[in-house]
């Protein structure tokens, strides 16, 4: 059995006590995040769930069994609760107070407390009791009808806009601000974190553009949806991918130099939106000719932003992404590397979870210990 604790004992959170109500997808990657940190995680699981330990989202953390249906469950679950720093929950709205846990009450016992709740549609509105997953928050934020190729079907970003960018990284920022806040004021309070709304602030710059002329186009019409021949990815001889962010004027230079095409008075007007469909032909024709780490290697240090399109397996391999120790090897296979970098609290990929479930009340005594 592995020895606990498998907290990092480092990192700028280390002693932030936190208790996580199980969750899938943004509840449990948001833990991840604050156990590389230095966070000490602690996971409430049902009797009978089988987790996989070796998930990147699951790392890091002790894990507790409790039933939260029995009384008995539901009291050691509040003695956890007022005696960590930070819950985390992503059940429906109403569920947390149904099993006993109400905020009101949670705080009551326990002022300094910070309670993430993490939602799809967030604890108030018409569709705040209505089941949903990352594609439904993201189509309600008009992030999904802004992504995918002009005159096709709107694309699902896995789920990176709606459950992890939108849902997990506002449920840290609104936590951690409320931790900050309760150890200058002594007073904890309720952080209401919807993957809708989190989606819909990513979208903010968007909308501003809408609202100033400059993204209204259809879908794969626009200058950063792979409207523009200059961002976007073409197909190399080898039927791998390239991708070019050649945004700037300098840049584009560079890459229409490097294609051989500097004297093209086709590409001379990089933002003739008319021109795009033309452009990004001639473009493809000659990308097309090489294979995409031939192109690699010819543009490098040409300052064109140009980049091989890397599939999962090859990821960790890659010289830059090697060199910074991006990915670390687990037993479970690779996985991503603490982040940020600390320079002074340095944080680290924690360790993978130990086999048995611990004490409910030794976790507790040890918490209202510190």
């Amino acid at each position: 059995m592995r020895a606990e604790p498998t907290h990092t004992e480092s990192g700028p959170l280390a002693g932030l006590r936190v208790l996580q109500l199980g969750g899938i997808g943004p509840v449990p990657f948001a833990a991840t995040l604050m156990a590389d940190a230095g966070a000490d995680v602690v996971r409430v699981d049902r009797p009978g769930d089988a987790q996989d330990w070796t998930s990147v989202l699951e790392r890091g953390r002790r894990f507790v069994v409790l039933d939260l249906k029995s009384r008995e469950g539901r009291l050691r679950a509040f003695e956890l609760a007022t005696s960590a720093d930070v819950l985390l929950e992503g059940f429906r709205p109403g569920v947390l107070e149904r099993i006993g846990l109400a905020p009101d009450t949670l705080l009551a016992a326990r002022p300094s407390l910070v309670i993430g709740r993490m939602t799809g549609y967030g604890q108030t509105g018409p569709l705040s009791q209505e089941p949903g997953h990352d594609i439904n928050y993201i189509a309600l934020a008009g992030a999904l009808g802004a992504i995918g190729p002009a005159g096709g079907p709107p694309v699902p970003p896995l789920n990176l806009v709606g459950d992890f960018g939108g849902g997990a990284m506002l449920l840290l920022f609104g936590v951690l601000s409320a931790v900050l806040h309760a150890r200058t004021s002594g007073r904890g309070q309720v952080v209401d974190a919807a993957m809708t709304d989190g989606s819909i602030a990513l979208m903010g710059i968007f909308q501003w553009m809408r609202a100033q002329g400059r993204w209204s186009a259809p879908r794969g019409g626009n200058w950063l949806d792979g409207g523009a021949p200059w961002y976007g990815c073409y197909r190399c001889s080898d039927g791998r991918w390239l991708a070019v962010g050649a945004v700037e004027s300098p840049f584009y230079r560079a890459f229409i130099e490097g294609l051989g095409l500097a004297g093209d008075t086709l590409l001379a007007n990089q933002h003739d939106v008319a021109l795009w469909s033309s452009q990004r032909q001639r473009i493809a024709d000659v990308v097309a000719s090489r294979t995409r780490d031939a192109w690699c290697t010819h543009f490098a240090g040409r300052d064109a932003c140009v980049s091989p399109v890397l599939d999962l397996g090859e990821v960790a391999a890659h010289p830059h992404n090697a060199a910074r120790g991006a990915l670390v090897q687990t037993p479970g296979g690779p996985q991503p590397a603490a982040v940020p970098r600390f320079s002074l609290t340095p944080a680290r990929a924690g360790d993978q979870a130990p086999a048995a479930a611990s004490d409910p009340e030794a976790v507790r005594r040890s918490w209202a210990s510190r």
